[in-house]
């Protein structure tokens, strides 16, 4: 799976359009792959792309799973987070089709915040970022999802 994911962030440095994003639908248990978790979440980090995760976990077949897919969905969960996609689980297969609505819902309802840093330093080092909502009276409540953080340019 995370040989895939890499594969898929390649392949996304040749997208033509602006907003990346990758869909993975996966149980989470990674298989040999040459990549560890820690370099990918590094990887995605970097990259410009958000990550959504449909993971499909069965909990009443949990007996006699490896370790790798008892933690998939809290590791495909940590991965879409650090890209301010998510991650939603399907507890069956026949779950996938709301949750795929679910994530194009999201997609198609996105807006994009910029903002000027105020440590101009160039020195490569990855700079945390938080976002804050006010919360208006008499409206549903917001949410909001983003990137965790960015890479500052390197000299």
């Amino acid at each position: 799976m995370l040989d895939g994911i890499d594969t898929g962030l390649l392949e996304m440095k040749r997208a033509k359009n602006p907003r990346k994003a990758i869909v993975i639908v996966s149980d989470g248990g990674d298989n040999h792959s040459k990549y560890t978790s820690a370099e990918i979440e590094s990887l995605v980090r970097a990259a410009d792309v958000q990550i959504y995760a449909m993971s499909v976990f069965e909990p009443s077949f949990s007996y006699g799973l490896t370790t790798e897919e008892i933690s998939g969905p809290r590791l495909l969960s940590e991965i879409a987070a650090q890209t301010g996609g998510r991650a939603f689980s399907a507890a069956i297969a026949s779950d996938l089709p709301s949750v795929a609505a679910r994530i194009a819902v999201e997609l198609r309802n996105q807006y994009v915040l910029a903002y000027y840093p105020s440590n101009q330093a160039i020195d490569g080092k990855y700079r945390h970022v938080e976002v804050k909502l006010s919360q208006p009276p008499g409206i549903s409540p917001l949410k909001a999802h983003w990137r965790l953080g960015y890479y500052a340019p390197g000299e």
